[in-house]
């Protein structure tokens, strides 16, 4: 047993120090996850003891590694305390037409007009708000606006919406971490008060994507400024759509797989401009200079892009594999991914629960360590005869497809509900041609731009996106292309993540058993039953899953989105009006009944007898032995799901669900108007 042990101490040694992220990212974890919020005091004392407890046991190993991991997961608990802390409190919005005037700290340009979020923006001439709006204009407005212009205009503001459902997105936790306090879409014309001179990068931003729309019009020039600028907000949603049926989002995301081909395109293209120098190439170190020059593209690229968490992700990796192609070390490893994670989670706590941070750390995980057990295998593919090159190009191009795909696949199935089965043969074709043609051209109009020639390279590239659309339109038509996946629990993808981290951070057999925790987060759907009932935020959404037909009433004012939810949640294609007459559904002016639910419609008066009560609206005598459900009920636990169970029916809300967090805005039940004779 004792030679066992040595053994495995021997064949792990070094990787203890990559779990002290994984149970970092677990203390974050845990601190999103609470009902109530901690006082920091309990955290902060729990990683001052086992710190302590840590530095005590630093003569013995095996006793010192759980007091480190504790400490990481306490000091996770502190990061996520100090996260909100720093945040600034709600602020309370008008409910009426509010006359806004603010600093433009952003434009987007949408498929239909455009969106400018204001900083320190003052409502009906109030003090500076500490929280950005995000305010929807018009679209006949044309007025001429750049970043930094204070404007002034009159608008109608809400607050960010609750989840769809309890266990749904949180866009409330979004906007409260990244410091926006409401939306809202403008109702008169904007008024240009000050205009201030743009920040170059931004000023910059802006022309280039400007430039490209002029040289290619439509969809294209869309997809072609969101590659070199990251402003995406223009591409059209039937576009957007099929590039996420086929798996192929991630090339409309500006993140890793751009920033690397800048970052390569511009090494080689240094090294063998400074090649071809002969005595550069005799004198100086060209390789360690290629390296600072593909450094200097990818920042200015970072920049031009907008600097977001994405692509400051990938840009941090990218400069610890610069430093070790300077250094002479390994460029990409484990070590390297270890402390990306880590600065990131200590700048910025709350990317953790976001899916950018999920995808691309679970796909680069699986990289590195499906490539290290891969690595004899590929060196003997690609040695010997000139065939094999190319034939070692196109396994690393399939195992890496496959390996990116499949470890990201679970948490996009999470948070989008659905899941891309053809991503490897879409990747294989889309992203060789996005690093042998897309980009090169793309650079090539960059360069070119500056002596008003972009024109010359802007169509090769439209051509080479009209051809990535065209691929992400071919797939997405394939049979079961975009799977929908229904409801998963939050501990599913940390099960996920769990066996990923424990797979691919350890050594020999025993990381086979990483498996197991990801089986069971796969099969969560299979384990769970699902809810009978979705009633919406504000009721302004009821759906019914009856003997697996969906059954849907809405009122006009649910979005798009909220319509999709019941959709996402059961896994379904289609759904039904509740005017639909089925045996177990019947229907008349005033209510619709199963043989368990009653929905109520124009009528106070209810039959009591059913344990289900649901109604859009407010019911004065509600009955005390049903579970009634009304526009109060949701007014005041938010949305609810409901599951029909044999102990009767059982209510699970978005209040008990997400608690008391500072990012909860609370929720406010108006009373109802008195009834008159």
């Amino acid at each position: 047993m004792r030679n066992i042990f040595a053994h495995f101490l021997t064949e792990q040694r070094g990787r203890f120090a990559l779990f002290l992220p994984v149970f970092l990212g677990a203390g974050l974890l845990f601190y999103f996850n609470l009902a109530t919020e901690p006082p920091l005091a309990w955290p902060l004392s729990a990683t001052a003891l086992f710190a302590a407890a840590s530095l005590a046991l630093s003569r013995r190993p095996m006793a010192r590694a759980p007091a480190l991991c504790a400490t990481c997961v306490a000091a996770g608990v502190c990061l996520g305390c100090l996260a909100a802390a720093r945040a600034p409190a709600w602020i309370a919005l008008p409910r009426h037409a509010a006359a806004l005037t603010g600093t433009i700290d952003g434009i987007d340009i949408l498929p239909a007009g455009r969106r400018v979020t204001l900083r320190h923006p003052t409502i009906d001439g109030g003090p500076p708000l500490p929280r950005a709006v995000r305010i929807r204009l018009r679209t006949s407005d044309t007025t001429r606006l750049a970043q930094g212009d204070e404007i002034a205009l009159r608008a109608l503001l809400q607050p960010p919406s609750p989840p769809d459902y309890p266990g749904g997105w949180d866009t409330q936790r979004d906007a409260f971490f990244n410091f926006q306090g409401g939306f809202g879409f403008a109702i008169g014309p904007v008024r240009v008060i000050h205009r201030a001179a743009t920040h170059p990068l931004a000023r910059l931003r802006q022309t280039i994507a400007a430039r490209i729309m002029a040289a290619l019009p439509g969809p294209t020039g869309a997809i072609a400024a969101t590659l070199l600028t990251g402003l995406g907000t223009a591409i059209p949603q039937a576009d957007r759509a099929a590039y996420e049926a086929s798996g192929l989002a991630h090339l409309l995301a500006v993140a890793g797989l751009h920033i690397g081909i800048v970052m390569g395109l511009t090494f080689f293209a240094a090294r063998l401009g400074l090649a071809a120098w002969e005595y550069a190439a005799l004198a100086w170190p060209t390789r360690q200079l290629a390296a600072f020059a593909a450094l200097a593209a990818g920042l200015l690229y970072l920049e031009i892009t907008g600097a977001h968490i994405p692509i400051l992700r990938s840009f941090g990796m990218a400069a610890l594999v610069t430093l070790g192609v300077v250094t002479g070390r390994r460029a990409i490893s484990l070590r390297g991914l270890a402390l990306a994670a880590t600065v990131l989670m200590l700048a910025s706590p709350e990317s953790i629960m976001g899916v950018s941070f999920q995808m691309s750390f679970s796909a680069v995980l699986c990289l590195i360590a499906g490539y290290e057990v891969a690595r004899p295998v590929l060196l003997h593919v690609g040695a010997g005869r000139w065939w094999r090159r190319p034939a070692l190009y196109a396994a690393g191009l399939v195992l890496s497809s496959a390996l990116a795909g499949t470890a990201s696949a679970p948490f996009a199935a999470y948070h989008f509900g659905r899941a891309c089965l053809y991503y490897v043969p879409a990747n294989m074709l889309a992203v060789p041609l996005t690093a042998i043609w897309v980009m090169p051209w793309g650079l090539a109009a960059l360069a070119l731009m500056p002596l008003g020639l972009e024109h010359l390279a802007l169509p090769p590239m439209g051509w080479g996106i009209a051809a990535l659309t065209g691929i992400a339109r071919f797939v997405a038509a394939w049979p079961d292309a975009n799977l929908p996946v229904p409801l998963l629990p939050c501990w599913s993808p940390v099960l996920v993540a769990a066996g990923l981290a424990w797979a691919g951070l350890l050594r020999g057999r025993l990381r086979l058993a990483g498996g197991l925790p990801i089986l069971a987060g796969l099969l969560a759907p299979a384990l769970l039953p699902r809810p009978d009932l979705v009633i919406a935020p504000g009721s302004r959404l009821i759906a019914l899953n009856l003997a697996g037909q969906i059954f849907l009433q809405s009122e006009p004012s649910a979005s798009a989105f909220e319509t999709q939810a019941p959709l996402r949640l059961w896994a379904a294609g289609t759904v039904r009006p509740f005017t639909t007459q089925l045996p177990d559904l019947i229907c008349d002016t005033a209510a619709c009944r199963t043989n368990r639910i009653l929905f109520v419609r124009n009528s106070d008066t209810v039959d009591c007898s059913l344990p289900v009560i649901i109604s859009a609206t407010w019911l004065h005598d509600p009955c005390p032995t049903a579970l009634v459900i009304d526009h109060a009920f949701v007014a005041r636990e938010g949305a609810t799901l409901v599951y029909l169970t044999q102990g009767g029916p059982t209510a699970l809300t978005d209040r008990a669900t997400r608690g008391t967090r500072p990012w909860v805005i609370p929720l406010q039940a108006s009373l109802p108007m008195a009834k008159t004779e």
